[in-house]
């Protein structure tokens, strides 16, 4: 329902940009759905209630006389000049983030919006080198089934219940929770929110969650506490790991996110390939098991070198996937 609004109202608004004249209602309503097929009540609501929208957006919507001669017909339109932004200008490293940050998200729910964003950014005359951005590109995989809608329940500030089983346990406890946002955290996406039953912030991690998520109240049920910095505040609630080292090699410029908590201990590295296009870096890590699959998320970008058990164990996984 929300988005047949938005784009009645985007619908309207090129209309009115588009018109060299005033555009009766009448005319309006010809040319657009689903004002063309409603009743005569209804899109006198509607139209009444498009227009006060569009003022409220900020929108110069003006309305004067077909013909200025005779002031017989009213007519809408909204001046280009008026509506029009100054021209927007990114610089070359603000142009690659932005690109980068699209890409991003190709796993998630958010894949279509950030699309459609590079296409219009690409529209507006900004070039991306694709090639680059995928040497670079740090992997956010948001792959989990509760994330789009817990990140959706963040958005709107929906409170919500889901089912959640801890670390080392077997037992699923319903839980109920305010969600403030979701982050990453030693390579894993967490919700971070008020706890109802606990009444105190917590952080359940989404691929622990085992049930649908549930709303439980309307938009807007709910504040997130002023000065709240969820960065800060999941690095306080994650559990404390005991902390291995990994060696691994990385192609040089790959691999961002990994390298962002890695010490670069060697460059011009000969890697499998057997060009000197590699880095060793020394990759500190909780679990095998999380890491391990942290890593297969690079693809070929990494090599690991030790400990041999987690090579083994990207080794078997990647395996498994090639069988």
């Amino acid at each position: 329902m929300v988005a047949e609004k938005a784009e009645r109202l985007l619908n309207l608004v090129i209309l009115l940009l588009v018109a060299r004249n005033y555009t009766t209602k009448e005319q309006i309503r010809a040319l657009m759905e689903p004002y063309r097929t409603s009743s005569n009540e209804a899109f006198d609501r509607m139209f009444e209630r498009d227009k006060d929208e569009l003022r409220a957006l900020g929108i110069p919507l003006e309305t004067g006389y077909v013909d200025k001669f005779f002031e017989d017909e009213q007519g809408y339109r909204i001046k280009r000049d008026a509506f029009e932004l100054p021209a927007v200008d990114f610089t070359a490293d603000e142009v690659a983030v932005l690109g980068l940050a699209a890409r991003v998200w190709r796993h998630a729910g958010l894949a279509a919006a950030t699309s459609d964003a590079l296409v219009k950014l690409q529209a507006a005359g900004l070039r991306f080198d694709r090639e680059q951005l995928e040497q670079v590109q740090p992997t956010l995989a948001a792959e989990e089934p509760a994330f789009e809608a817990m990140w959706r329940a963040t958005s709107e500030r929906v409170p919500v219940r889901f089912d959640h089983r801890r670390a080392g346990e077997q037992e699923v406890r319903t839980r109920h929770l305010q969600p403030w946002g979701v982050v990453t955290a030693q390579g894993r996406w967490y919700v971070v929110g008020q706890d109802v039953d606990r009444g105190e912030p917590r952080m359940f991690r989404l691929s622990r969650i085992s049930s649908e998520v549930v709303a439980e109240g309307d938009p807007g049920s709910y504040t997130v506490p002023d000065g709240v910095d969820l960065r800060a505040l999941s690095g306080a609630l994650v559990r404390p790991q005991p902390e291995h080292r990994a060696r691994v090699l990385a192609r040089a410029g790959a691999a961002v996110g990994l390298r962002r908590r890695a010490e670069v201990t060697a460059t011009g590295v000969t890697g499998p390939d057997g060009s000197l296009g590699w880095d060793q870096l020394e990759v500190p890590f909780g679990s095998t098991d999380d890491v391990a699959g942290e890593l297969l998320g690079y693809a070929d970008a990494v090599v690991v070198e030790e400990p041999a058990e987690l090579r083994h164990l990207v080794r078997e996984r990647l395996q498994g996937l090639a069988s």
